[in-house]
């Protein structure tokens, strides 16, 4: 049986922390330039060439890609053929502390307030899947627009419409706090803390994929024409694009309820993922 490498799962994930902090997704940004490349509002098209810019400057000198480095979440599968010799959990913290020594530490105690001096505990789920691999995917997610997460336990009589009803809702009333365009997650069914696990998790999607499923292919589609309808825009400026991109994880549910959860994130998608 191949045993677990945990040092280098330390190694590879905060090389990734370091890297996504200052680069942001690729996919994001081709969205960004497509959105000021077809923006007609000036103050909102402005607005696109900063964040355009900004991401351009980031990259080339190594500076972290917002002021927010965020709070690091981490979706592990590890296969059910691999032994692990050690603490998979403090390997990804220890690589999370290191990624973070020349980075803003923002995570402290709920309750003292106090904080933990070095952006740990990473949030860290975990999937067994088959094989002997260990697939990780890493966000840096910022508060401004996780604050502005809704979950919503619908019954079924309100069905479908009112969950659309609502998701839209959900972006009117963020308004500019998560730093638009944003790029929405969205979690379907299951339980509560089910729900807000697949709308982070849809998170890690590439703008301009299209949805595997055909009916929440054409929901995300509607989702994205309603919201940018709302006109909010790039850092609520106005114009055409309010969001980058909807993205929907569905899991079955009980007969009694429909659970919904939105997430968003701001334009900055900092994602990657790796295998070892």
């Amino acid at each position: 049986m191949k045993t677990a490498d945990l040092k280098l799962l330390e190694e590879k994930t905060a090389q990734a922390v370091r890297f996504i902090a200052c680069n942001m997704e690729s996919s994001c940004k081709q969205a960004l330039e497509k959105a000021r490349n077809a923006e007609d509002c000036p103050t909102a098209r402005f607005a696109l060439d900063v964040m355009c810019e900004n991401a351009d400057i980031a990259a080339s000198k190594g500076y972290p890609v917002c002021q927010d480095t965020g709070m690091a979440v981490v979706f592990l599968q590890v296969g059910r053929e691999l032994k692990l010799d050690g603490d998979i959990y403090r390997a990804v913290n220890a690589g999370v502390r290191r990624g973070y020594q020349m980075l803003r530490k923002s995570v402290l105690d709920p309750v003292t307030r106090v904080n933990t001096g070095d952006n740990t505990p990473a949030v860290i789920h975990t999937q067994i899947i088959e094989g002997d691999k260990i697939r990780v995917e890493i966000m840096l997610k910022g508060f401004g627009s996780e604050n502005m997460s809704k979950v919503y336990m619908l019954n079924p009589a309100q069905g479908l419409e009112e969950a659309k009803r609502l998701i839209v809702e959900s972006v009117a009333q963020a308004g500019s706090n998560p730093c638009p365009p944003v790029i929405v997650g969205v979690g379907l069914g299951g339980t509560l803390e089910k729900a807000c696990e697949l709308s982070k998790h849809a998170l890690f999607r590439k703008l301009g994929s299209a949805n595997p499923d055909p009916q929440l292919n054409e929901l995300e589609k509607y989702l994205l024409d309603e919201i940018n309808k709302l006109g909010i825009g790039a850092q609520g400026f106005g114009g055409k694009t309010t969001a980058l991109g909807v993205f929907i994880e569905k899991y079955p549910t009980h007969i009694s309820s429909l659970p919904v959860a939105v997430n968003m994130l701001c334009h900055c998608s900092r994602a990657t993922s790796f295998e070892i």
